[in-house]
């Protein structure tokens, strides 16, 4: 099958659509179909084989975060070109409602079209106003699927219809084994920290809050934090007595993530919502790092209400600190949770993840709709 996937984020920033759809397109490859993704990239920027840039991004404010799209008449010429070359039998959109290259896919395009829907959001006055425009995208979707519980409700409360609920994926393989970072752990005394450093909805200030709070009772605890951001600005927010004992690593290569997740004994999740799913979490449980999250729907359901990792009161620093406190002096505890953990996260393996959308593509072109072509050259 001849697959077309399109990526709304800029691909040489790391995050969970971007993770899903690089994840997507290798298991559908390595299982023989012909796939070719197109994000939003510079031409010079450094991409796999399979991914077409459609120009470069700009940062725009979106859902409580500051999302990477392109949008605008050179990304629009790329799409239709890619469409019109591509000879797709299944066109796949992630984040169709973004204003970036889902919307211009939509309306490019025309045949067996495939949505997945990754963010959970309220309804708001920008919604609103879009919803005359989003609905046209929407009308040419044949298929809907929605990652998690919270974004099918969205999807369906918003705009109606049939949702299937395919969750995201992880390459358990990829986490499940790998030697810590040089000179860290883990020892009994060290928590870490995987996210864009600068995003408040990332939760690092309610973190770093909560290890003020051991440090004064802990004097060889430490902090391994991962991701970009400014670390001026969060060694500000550490007292200077405790800021030897914080080590930022900013953006970190996928071997060395791997690594991170292996150097700690307790990962800490503080997102304080805007999440349908938590693919950090999925990547800490593979890994078997015991995992401590806030208590936000989509971290409970993926945790299993607390068996595959344990849960802090979301927002809360002192919470945070008191669980953090319980699992760094349970070494058992610790166990048990890291191998219910591996247990939990097989489900979400991209060998089962990847299956259940290909059967969504078959059902969309068993239909007799053809290939996808070009609106334009199809009119």
């Amino acid at each position: 099958m001849r697959i077309g996937l399109v990526c709304p984020y800029a691909w040489d920033v790391p995050g969970g659509v971007m993770a899903h759809i690089r994840d997507l397109a290798e298991a559908l490859i390595a299982d023989g179909h012909h796939v070719s993704v197109i994000a939003p990239a510079g031409d010079d920027a450094d991409l796999p084989p399979y991914v077409t840039p459609a120009g470069r991004a700009v940062p725009v404010p979106y859902n409580g975060s500051v999302a990477r799209m392109a949008f605008g008449f050179i990304s629009a010429a790329r799409v239709r070109r890619w469409v019109r070359d591509g000879g797709f039998d299944v066109l796949h959109i992630h984040e169709p409602l973004v204003p970036s290259l889902g919307v211009l896919a939509c309306w490019a395009a025309k045949g067996p079209i495939v949505a997945t829907f990754h963010a959970s959001w309220v309804r708001s006055r920008a919604i609103a106003v879009a919803e005359p425009m989003l609905q046209s995208a929407l009308e040419k979707i044949s298929g809907r699927i929605a990652v998690s519980d919270a974004a099918r409700k969205s999807l369906v409360e918003q705009f109606g219809g049939d949702t299937v609920l395919i969750p995201n994926g992880v390459t358990v393989a990829r986490y499940a084994e790998g030697e810590p970072l040089p000179g860290w752990g883990p020892d009994g005394q060290t928590l870490g920290f995987l996210g864009r450093m600068d995003e408040p909805r990332k939760g690092l200030p309610i973190l770093l809050d909560a290890f003020a709070i051991l440090a004064r009772e802990r004097p060889r605890l430490k902090l391994l934090i991962a991701g970009p951001g400014d670390a001026d600005d969060v060694y500000d927010k550490v007292p200077k007595e405790f800021r030897d004992r914080v080590t930022l690593l900013g953006m970190v290569s996928e071997a060395d993530k791997v690594r991170a997740y292996h150097s700690v004994d307790v990962f800490c999740a503080p997102n304080t919502g805007g999440e349908s799913f938590g693919i950090v979490l999925a990547e800490a449980m593979s890994a078997g790092a015991p995992v401590l999250a806030s208590d936000i729907p989509a971290f409970r359901k993926v945790l299993g209400d607390g068996q595959a990792g344990a849960l802090f009161r979301n927002g809360d620093p002192r919470s945070l600190a008191e669980e953090a406190g319980r699992l760094l002096d349970d070494p058992a505890r610790r166990a048990a949770l890291s191998e219910e953990a591996r247990r939990a996260v097989r489900k979400y393996d991209w060998s089962t993840v990847a299956r259940d959308v290909v059967r969504v593509y078959e059902t969309v072109t068993s239909v007799g709709t053809g290939v996808v072509e070009d609106q334009a050259s199809a009119s």
